[in-house]
């Protein structure tokens, strides 16, 4: 019994669509390798992480969370900490900075300085192996400081009071409605002296240098990046590409490591899908239309990923 040729053109189709599948889930997953980084897969070795701290230090949790995403993962043999802050609290900076010194007997830990890493974030940059910053960089600022607004006169003219109840003398210290006595003025400067000293400790010992060397530096006084580089503050002067490559010289790594960014939004599988068919049909549309008629047509109005 002789075969249809309709049954034979169904069955070559069949057979190119299932090539195309085939070779389009392939080109998938080799183009789109890089969304398993930072998990344990990977297609590549001697990965570079890089760690963005940003803005005012208030709290060290999602810092010390991405350490700990790349401490074990073997794949990742360097850290960069891109630091643009001009400082924080001191509780956030210390945590950060003893997550670091904890990360280093693992990893090659480097600091690349953007527009301000001071005080704070100086305070950070200090634990890491090398600092690398642009010859205009604010940083330094080593201090500490702390602010009580008294608004008493303010209270008298609106015809204001306080009434306060406490159990002892020192309770409601730094209360803006009253002035400060010369007692609590000393108490509040002797926790700032001991956080300062800690903070020049932490900072010598980060640096491999001694107290006496850093306390000259550590009068609050911001110097740039070449500055720093003249008084010993940061290592080398250079962007952020002169860090990455620092950093894979420090860890050892061959050839251009993959660079990671772990506070990337990473998509699931099926939104690179959605994505990947989105941009193939686009691509089909628009050659429809040209084909069609002199119009302009944009196939990014077909895209799924948020993105323009």
């Amino acid at each position: 019994m002789r075969k249809m040729p309709g049954r034979r053109r169904g069955k070559g189709i069949f057979v190119l669509v299932s090539i195309l599948g085939l070779i389009f889930v392939i080109s998938f997953f080799v183009g789109r390798w890089g969304l398993f980084e930072g998990r344990g897969i990977s297609l590549s070795n001697d990965k570079i992480a890089v760690i963005s701290i940003e803005g005012v230090l208030t709290s060290s949790t999602d810092v010390i969370r991405q350490f700990k995403q790349y401490e074990e993962n073997e794949d990742v043999k360097a850290l960069v900490l891109r630091i643009d802050s001009p400082g924080g609290t001191v509780v956030a900076a210390q945590e950060i900075y003893a997550e670091i010194r904890k990360l280093r007997e693992h990893k090659v830990v480097l600091t690349s300085m953007g527009n301000v890493a001071a005080s704070g974030g100086y305070y950070v940059a200090s634990a890491t192996e090398e600092i690398v910053a642009n010859p205009g960089t604010l940083t330094g600022s080593i201090g500490v400081i702390s602010e009580y607004p008294n608004i008493e006169e303010l209270m008298k003219r609106v015809g204001l009071r306080s009434e306060v109840m406490k159990s002892g003398r020192f309770k409601d210290l730094g209360n803006p409605t009253r002035e400060m006595t010369e007692e609590e003025r000393q108490l509040l400067q002797d926790i700032i002296d001991n956080i300062h000293n800690q903070f020049i400790r932490d900072v010598a010992l980060g640096r491999g240098r001694t107290v006496e060397e850093i306390e000259p530096l550590a009068d609050g006084r911001v110097f740039t990046g070449e500055q720093a580089k003249e008084n010993g503050l940061v290592d080398r002067l250079g962007n952020f590409q002169d860090a990455l490559d620092r950093a894979a010289e420090l860890a050892g790594i061959e050839g251009k490591p993959v660079i990671i960014y772990p506070d990337e939004k990473r998509k699931k599988i099926w939104e690179y899908l959605v994505q990947s068919i989105a941009e193939v049909m686009g691509s089909v549309l628009r050659s429809t239309f040209e084909q069609m008629a002199p119009m302009s047509f944009h196939p990014e109005v077909l895209s799924v990923s948020g993105r323009r």
